[in-house]
């Protein structure tokens, strides 16, 4: 019986090497090569052609659902199995969405690793207790909760580089409050970060690059309008001057002429008439 091709995935040395000293224990499993990064694991499976990669998920250059959703859409035949220290909600859906075969924690023991190894490696399913707790819960909670207005100003903000400081001065709050806003952003969106929050939010349709969520609306500077910049701007402008014209006050009206200098019409003195002198000033 031909063992189990196994590629190890993880920015670690020292993990590596535990995982390769652990899975040469059983005699159905090998461990064929190893790599940093997604990057390197990419090109690895296409040459070792494993059946099976145990991936990190934070590493440099690749993290590992993006390379997991390229190994799967370029080798269908490996299969990827997530090891991680991380079971928030966000690395877990995407993790799945990707299309990893199971979800283990790096606490796991090692029983139940070579168990999931095998599942896997047939391509069935296998998630820890926890994180198949989680996932139920997310599956049973409300599908994609909206942002309020708030959020989607603070969100628009984020995604235009302002810094918490910077959000607070335009919306005119404190930046504890700029956080609490982020954090129910992330609560929503699934995420853990301001990246993925902008992504996501770009995904939902919550608001639309070059136009904020205000319509594509552009104010000062070329930056796009916020919603309550927006509405704002779509209220009836008071025209001005008695034409209607939206410029300076008086615009449309005909400009005021100048009183006429003494000896001719408008600026310039008309020329002297001989024998009259000119009409002498007093004090």
């Amino acid at each position: 019986m031909n063992p189990i091709r196994i590629l190890i995935v993880d920015d670690h040395p020292v993990v590596r090497a535990g995982l390769e000293g652990m899975l040469a224990s059983q005699p159905d499993l090998a461990v064929v090569a190893e790599a940093a990064n997604g990057a390197e694991a990419l090109e690895l499976v296409e040459r070792q052609q494993p059946h099976l990669v145990l991936m990190d998920l934070q590493m440099p250059v690749m993290n590992g659902v993006t390379a997991t959703a390229q190994i799967r859409a370029r080798f269908p035949q490996t299969y990827v199995l997530v090891l991680t220290t991380y079971d928030s909600d966000a690395n877990i859906l995407r993790a799945v969405e990707a299309g990893a075969t199971g979800y283990l924690l790096k606490d796991a023991p090692r029983e139940e690793l070579f168990r999931a190894i095998r599942a896997a490696a047939r391509g069935e399913s296998l998630l820890a207790p926890t994180v198949a707790a989680r996932l139920m819960g997310l599956m049973r909670a409300p599908a994609e909760a909206s942002l309020s207005a708030r959020e989607v100003e603070v969100l628009a903000l984020v995604a235009r580089g302002s810094s918490n400081k910077e959000i607070g001065r335009a919306l005119h709050i404190s930046e504890a409050t700029v956080k609490s806003h982020l954090l129910h952003i992330f609560g929503k969106l699934g995420v853990d970060d301001r990246t993925a929050a902008v992504a996501e939010g770009l995904r939902r349709g919550s608001f639309h690059p070059g136009g904020g969520a205000g319509g594509g609306r552009v104010g000062a500077y070329g930056l796009p309008l916020l919603p309550h910049q927006a509405r704002l701007d779509r209220r009836p402008r008071r025209p001005h001057g008695p034409e209607g014209g939206g410029g300076l006050p008086g615009a449309g009206a005909a400009p005021k002429r100048r009183r006429a200098a003494p000896g001719g019409a408008g600026d310039v003195p008309g020329p002297r008439r001989p024998g009259r002198r000119p009409p002498r000033r007093c004090c």
